[in-house]
């Protein structure tokens, strides 16, 4: 358990899997937690009630798209207001839309672009002036194993999740000296929504690939961020920390 007592989190994509596991988790420890989501209210709902029950000081759900710089930036001066200061940044948001490298449509390249990296940035964007005037603040970016290894089939979503890796560097090094912790975290296959929906043969085949020969769970990914989040972590800044079981070293 860490102690984020009197801290403020904003975690993008918190409704639902690893987001609303990293959102708890920050609860846990008594943040007061900003859950940012597209547009899925039940999960909203349902993520909200878990935060809560977890511990939060205060919760707050804030629907938007981090895709839009206005909407990005307005949703941190809200947060500013809501709660007084913002001092946890957690980039979860994120699409995958897979397809062959030869079959990719436009507009799915774009939108994977817009919200998995575009998004991450317009928010680290809008944070950074708050952060530098606290002297302190912290940014977790959600990259992905295949990031690191690429992956057939995921051309855009891959390209996506390095470019996270490649922005988390180049900001820690402009605010290090202001305080402001950034690093990254690549899981490898979590068990989500999306994993569970797999034909067991696929998951199976999935494992044979990992070492520790399971999947993740969006815990293991949200104690990793706990971690960076908190001041146990207050040397390290500019890394990609794996959570993949051996996948990928």
């Amino acid at each position: 358990m860490y102690d984020f007592q009197g801290k403020t989190a904003l975690v993008t994509g918190g409704s639902r899997g690893i987001g609303r596991a990293i959102a708890v988790t920050l609860a846990q420890g008594h943040a007061n937690v900003a859950v940012s989501y597209a547009g899925n209210e039940a999960a909203a709902q349902e993520a909200l009630r878990l935060v809560e029950q977890a511990g939060s000081g205060k919760a707050k759900l804030y629907k938007f798209d981090v895709a839009d710089p206005a909407a990005s930036a307005d949703a941190v001066e809200q947060i500013l207001a809501d709660f007084g200061g913002l001092h946890v940044l957690v980039n979860n948001a994120g699409i995958a839309v897979d397809q062959l490298v030869m079959r990719v449509k436009d507009e799915d390249w774009k939108r994977q672009l817009d919200v998995n990296l575009t998004g991450a940035f317009n928010l680290i964007r809008a944070v950074t002036r708050p952060m530098m005037k606290q002297k302190s603040g912290v940014i977790v970016n959600l990259s992905s194993v295949v990031g690191e290894m690429g992956n057939a089939g995921q051309v855009a979503y891959a390209t996506t999740k390095a470019g996270l890796i490649g922005l988390t560097k180049s900001v820690a090094k402009e605010l290090a000296s202001r305080n402001i912790r950034v690093n990254a975290v690549a899981p490898g296959f979590i068990d989500t929504d999306m994993t569970a929906a797999l034909p067991e043969a696929a998951r199976a085949r999935m494992a044979e690939t990992i070492p520790l020969a399971r999947l993740g769970t969006p815990q293991d990914v949200a104690d990793c961020v706990a971690w960076l989040a908190s001041d146990k972590a207050s040397y390290v800044t500019g890394e990609v920390v794996r959570v993949n079981g051996g996948m990928y070293m």
